[in-house]
C-alpha cells in the first residue's frame, strides 16, 4: 500500500500515476497526516465499477430468489443474451 502527501499530487504526479498504472493498486493521499484522497488508474476504476455492479445485480437475483421467483433456464437465458447480442452488433 503507497500513502503519500497531499504536496506529492503536485511534486509526484508522475510517479504516482505510473505506480497506479503498474501496479493497479490505489495511492492514500493524506492531508495534514490525516487519510484524505485515493488516487487509482482509470482502468483499476473501471474493474471496480464493473466489479460493484456485477456483485448488485447478483445480490438483486439472490433477493428475487428468495421472494420466490422463479430462476429463468439457462437454454432460455442463452437466448436472450444472443438476441441482446444481434441487437447490439445489427446498429
Amino acid at each position: 500500500m503507497m500513502i503519500r502527501p497531499s504536496t506529492a499530487i503536485r511534486n509526484e504526479y508522475n510517479d504516482i500515476s505510473r505506480v497506479c498504472r503498474e501496479s493497479g493498486e490505489p495511492v492514500f493521499i493524506t492531508k495534514n497526516g490525516e487519510g484524505d484522497l485515493v488516487v487509482q488508474s482509470i482502468e483499476a476504476y473501471n474493474r471496480r465499477e464493473a466489479s460493484l455492479e456485477l456483485r448488485e445485480k447478483l445480490l438483486e437475483a439472490e433477493e428475487q430468489l428468495s421472494s420466490g421467483a422463479q430462476p429463468i433456464a439457462l437454454a432460455d437465458a442463452a437466448e436472450h443474451w444472443r438476441a441482446l447480442s444481434h441487437a447490439i452488433h445489427d446498429r
